[in-house]
């Protein structure tokens, strides 16, 4: 199975623009720059509720502490949110509760999935696949998945000299050979390394 290819900064730019258009903007760009931004599997955002993100003072958290039960692997893993995706959650989960102050959001609300469907309270991983599909495909960039955002997290990351050992805590993977094959390796980063002779 070919592996989901990773998106140029200018196709990521055309995807949001796209999504933009969308009814559900927010949500759908929230979503997917968690897969961008945040290396998160797709699963992974399925599962992930509102009190993952949200603390009691109507700020975003730094991190998100998935349990065993919201990964692949079946191990608890953190996942460090950016300040720009902090600040896409925000706008998505303002937008969501509007026109409620986020510090009023009920207990019971907290325990809800971050993103639900038009049709159901949760997406689950295989329905955000598929709606990770549709979104690439309705914006014209063949080969991606729903999977190309966490490749191109790991691969943008390795670009810039992240250590190894870095990457695989981001990644939440327990060996390197399984890191590495999401990194893509591209010719302007064979060309930069050549440069360093």
């Amino acid at each position: 199975m070919s592996q989901a290819r990773t998106l140029s900064d200018k196709e990521l730019k055309l995807l949001l623009l796209y999504i933009a258009t969308r009814k559900y903007a927010t949500r759908d760009r929230a979503m997917m720059l968690m897969t961008h931004w945040g290396g998160m599997r797709i699963g992974e955002v399925a599962a992930t509720k509102i009190g993952d993100v949200l603390a009691l003072d109507g700020t975003i958290k730094s991190e998100i502490r998935l349990t065993a039960a919201q990964t692949k692997g079946k191990h608890a893993r953190t996942v460090i949110l950016a300040d720009k995706l902090r600040k896409e959650l925000l706008n998505y989960l303002r937008l969501r509760f509007e026109p409620q102050r986020l510090t009023e959001i009920a207990d019971t609300d907290m325990g809800k999935a971050l993103f639900s469907t038009q049709k159901r309270d949760h997406f689950t991983a295989n329905t955000a696949c598929y709606h990770f599909h549709m979104l690439y495909k309705a914006a014209g960039i063949d080969g991606a998945s729903s999977h190309s955002g966490r490749r191109g997290f790991l691969s943008s990351l390795s670009a810039k000299a992240v250590p190894l050992k870095v990457l695989m805590e981001l990644a939440g993977h327990r060996q390197a050979q399984t890191t590495m094959r999401y990194v893509n390796v591209t010719t302007d980063m064979k060309k930069a390394a050549v440069e360093l002779i």
